[in-house]
């Protein structure tokens, strides 16, 4: 799961759902010394990416990509998913999602003594170009690949993917749609707190 999956399956805390957001920012050994906020947000991360990694669904939705994409299936499928949570926003929140993602970067404000400095650039970028609102679009999606692209060892236009999603997009949809209960079933069970 992308990001914006990642907080609704946090707990509200602003330490948790920061630290459920760093292991893809940051080094193991740079999340060591962190509160105990963000280390229950960090085993959360963990948690729901160890689940998803392995489930026939998303394994299904990898399958989906051939060549080139294929080797950033998983990646991939991540960020589609994230778009299918916030164009369907609706039904899996009461909250609408411009409050739930602009609550989320306020939050960060109480935390933010605590955060890394190379985290704490991304969560400002974040919120500057609202990036977790512009997921619930096709050119979000096709902005946040590009952006992604800019990241790689090797130049590969992620953003290109795009058109995957479009030709197979009752596919991808229908896979997260089966399998987003079975990870919101999978914390609740695994992880009390949630």
């Amino acid at each position: 799961m992308n990001w914006l999956a990642h907080l609704y399956l946090s707990e509200p805390e602003a330490a948790f759902r920061v630290g459920n957001l760093l292991p893809d920012w940051l080094r193991p050994a740079e999340m060591v010394g962190l509160p105990e906020g963000f280390q229950r947000g960090i085993a959360r991360h963990r948690a729901i990416d160890a689940f998803t990694d392995a489930h026939p669904l998303v394994r299904r939705s990898v399958r989906r990509f051939e060549k080139p994409f294929r080797r950033y299936g998983g990646v991939l499928t991540d960020v589609f998913y994230d778009h299918f949570l916030a164009a369907g926003w609706n039904v899996h929140s009461k909250e609408p999602l411009g409050e739930f993602v602009h609550g989320f970067y306020d939050s960060v404000q109480q935390v933010q003594e605590h955060i890394p400095a190379e985290a704490c650039a991304v969560l400002e970028h974040m919120r500057a170009g609202d990036w977790l609102c512009s997921y619930a679009t096709l050119e979000g999606i096709e902005t946040t690949l590009r952006r992604m692209s800019r990241r790689l060892r090797f130049p590969f236009d992620l953003a290109a993917s795009v058109a995957v999603l479009e030709a197979q997009y009752e596919g991808f949809r229908e896979d997260f749609e089966a399998f987003f209960p079975e990870v919101i079933a999978h914390v609740r069970a695994a992880l009390p707190e949630f």
